[in-house]
């Protein structure tokens, strides 16, 4: 299963501590399961210092979450540019 994209975060503990937080995306190839077709798989991945807990998604989910993130992510830049036009008026 390649490794698509990891996005990692390091931060420190009440006591100094390093700590590690990754969200990882996998992924694996179609295949034909006894002569059927079968959609690849993405695995999002969200790995701690202590643990790791991973869900498996369809193709059309993936799009479905993609599709919802990178709407959320245009709506807070837009609000971020309009807060940054108030600051400079």
């Amino acid at each position: 299963m390649p490794i698509e994209e990891e996005i990692v975060h390091w931060w420190k503990g009440e006591k100094g501590e390093n700590h590690r937080n990754a969200l990882r995306l996998e992924s694996e190839v179609p295949q034909l399961v006894n002569g059927f077709p079968r959609d690849g798989i993405i695995t999002v991945r969200i790995i701690n210092s202590a643990s790791a807990q991973a869900i498996k998604l369809s193709p059309d989910e993936a799009l479905r979450v993609s599709t919802q993130l990178l709407t959320i992510a245009k709506e807070l830049l837009n609000d971020k540019r309009a807060l940054w036009q108030k600051f400079e008026e």
